[in-house]
């Protein structure tokens, strides 16, 4: 392209930007003026409004200093100075509270549960439960093989009789025979009762009883299964309550208590909530994954959930305070974000460091404190220390906490 035209090109450019920047800018006529240009040309391009508002204001410097302002304010007569004001749309700032929220993942295990075995070894002769079952602490759930205990019970009953006949027959002759004789027959009584006692120990042994209330499992064994002391008969667990397991980020170590609540829910039971306390803090911060475990404890008096379930955990924790605004007020530009603040219907800058973002405020960090008006609508044309009108007062005095 040859130079005339590259250069006649810049001059269009040049032109229209002024004439837009003239249009748009209050005030730009003016300044255009005190930079020379003439005054027709800009008459030319300038808003009617703020060409009678110019014209006023050049009327009231001839005047003196009052019809200066005056000229400003009623456009010189013309009432072009109210139209200069920006219109613009204001909200109230509100208090807003920051929720550092807590949440993991975690399993379900019952409040008490126990792998039923054995005290002896034997043969299972009975099973007196089945899955799913309620029992009670002392219930009988299965019985062993007892005919050999039952035998050496027999046999221990015997010797105790018998010492017990001799005892009583060496304290009535005690005058024929020696205290030595007394002594033994009395040693020979109590040790046949001790026999006894271990008798009677081993044949209760042979019945296999439920250490614990709780709801059985699937039963693993057999009526005629050899079973030892390491052989599992049932489980049975307690489940009115559940235990959550779960860990957390170290930075809540010095945050979380024994008697927080707790909220969970389960993928078995999808939108309801599970409420609960804190029952157990970790006394110590894993290295490997520098996560702090915790143990929830969840009512289930309904009995709906289970050991081994999966759950989402959720503490809430008290945050800090941060001024809450519409979150069409926060505007960016090249130093970061900034809301417009009305004062005296003109606009300010205040420059804000946004903490939060939600569905109906933003949570900032700034000087400004509830009631303060913050513009929401109407922002294009609004300038630093620029003379506005509010429109609508949208302010709210009620508080708002961030979810």
């Amino acid at each position: 392209m040859p130079f005339w035209k590259q250069f006649a090109l810049c001059i269009v450019v040049i032109l229209a930007g002024s004439a837009a920047w003239v249009y748009f800018v209050p005030g730009a006529g003016e300044t255009m003026r005190n930079a020379g240009i003439p005054d027709s040309i800009v008459s030319m391009i300038a808003p009617k409004g703020e060409e009678a508002a110019d014209a006023g204001a050049q009327q009231g410097q001839g005047q003196g200093g009052q019809g200066q302002g005056q000229g400003r304010r009623n456009g010189g007569g013309g009432g072009g100075g109210r139209n200069a004001a920006v219109l613009v749309v204001t909200q109230a700032v509100v208090q807003g509270v920051v929720n550092d929220r807590l949440n993991a993942i975690g399993t379900g295990d019952a409040i008490r549960s126990v792998a039923v075995t054995p005290q002896a070894t034997g043969t299972i002769r009975e099973i007196l439960i089945k899955s799913g079952d309620m029992v009670k602490q002392g219930q009988v759930l299965a019985k062993l093989d007892s005919e050999e205990q039952v035998i050496a019970q027999g046999q221990a009953q015997v010797a105790l009789n018998s010492a017990l006949e001799k005892s009583n027959l060496y304290h009535s002759i005690k005058s024929s025979v020696s205290r030595m004789d007394v002594f033994d027959s009395e040693i020979a009584e109590q040790n046949a009762r001790l026999q006894l006692q271990a008798a009677e120990l081993n044949l209760t042994r042979r019945n296999i009883v439920a250490p614990i209330d709780g709801i059985v499992g699937i039963v693993p064994v057999n009526i005629g299964d050899n079973v030892t002391t390491s052989t599992p008969i049932v489980t049975l667990d307690d489940r009115t309550e559940i235990l959550v397991d779960y860990w957390v980020p170290e930075r809540f170590a010095n945050t979380v208590s024994v008697g927080q609540a707790v909220e969970a829910t389960s993928v078995a039971r999808p939108g309801k909530i599970f409420s609960g306390v804190l029952e157990a803090v970790d006394n110590r911060i894993d290295p490997a994954s520098r996560t702090l475990r915790l143990r929830g404890r969840i009512d289930n008096g309904s009995d709906e959930l289970r050991a081994g379930m999966s759950f989402s955990v959720s503490m809430k924790f008290a945050g800090d305070k941060y001024p809450a605004v519409n979150p069409l007020a926060v505007q960016w530009d090249a130093q970061g974000s900034f809301v417009w603040q009305v004062t005296d219907e003109k606009s300010h800058k205040v420059r804000v460091t946004v903490v939060q973002r939600n569905p109906d405020y933003v949570l900032v960090n700034a000087d400004l404190k509830d009631g303060d008006q913050i513009v929401t609508q109407g922002l294009q044309r609004v300038r630093e220390n620029g003379a506005v009108r509010v429109a609508t007062d949208v302010a709210s005095n009620d508080k708002v906490v961030a979810q």
